[in-house]
C-alpha cells in the first residue's frame, strides 16, 4: 500500500523478481510528497522506504494530513488479455476500503483508456502498471 500523498516519479530501484513484486507499486519508486497542496517536497531515502513507498505514514510523517483522509492505495491486476491490462484498487482508511475502482490500461496506447479522476491515483496506477509490464517482459525474455 503506498502513501495516497506519494507521486511516483522513477523507480529508485528495479528489484528483479519476487522481492520487488511484493512492493505496492510493484518496485521501490523516488517521487515526490504531495500531502500539502502546493508544498511537493522530496522525500529522504528513510521516508521513501518506510513511509511514501508503504503507506500507513499517519502518525509516523510529519508531512501527514490530520484530517479524515485515506491512508494507503493498493493496486492488483485483475486481468491482462494482451491487449489492455485490468487494474482494481482499493484506496484505504484505518486498513479499511475508502474508496476503489477499476481501470484499463490500453497497451497500444500506453495510456489508461479513462484515467482516475485523482491525479495521485492516476501515477500510481501508472507507476504500478509500468512495473507489472517491466516484470513480464522480463520473465518473458527468461
Amino acid at each position: 500500500m503506498a502513501c495516497p500523498y506519494f507521486d511516483p516519479v522513477r523507480p529508485r530501484t528495479v528489484a528483479i523478481g519476487a522481492p520487488g513484486a511484493m512492493l505496492p507499486l510493484g518496485d521501490d519508486w523516488v517521487g515526490l510528497c504531495r500531502a500539502r497542496a502546493g508544498q511537493a517536497w522530496e522525500p529522504d531515502e528513510a521516508s521513501l522506504a518506510t513511509l511514501c513507498n508503504l503507506g500507513y505514514a499517519r502518525g509516523f510523517c510529519q508531512r501527514f494530513p490530520a484530517d479524515e483522509g485515506p491512508d494507503a492505495v493498493r493496486f492488483t491486476i485483475s486481468r491482462d488479455d494482451g491487449r489492455s491490462v485490468g487494474v482494481y484498487y482499493v484506496v484505504e482508511r484505518d486498513h479499511h476500503p475508502f474508496a476503489h475502482g477499476g481501470l484499463e490500461f490500453s497497451r497500444a496506447a500506453a495510456a489508461f483508456t479513462v484515467p482516475p479522476a485523482a491525479e495521485i491515483l492516476h501515477r500510481q496506477a501508472r507507476a504500478y502498471v509500468t512495473s507489472y509490464l517491466r516484470r513480464k517482459a522480463e520473465a518473458a525474455r527468461s
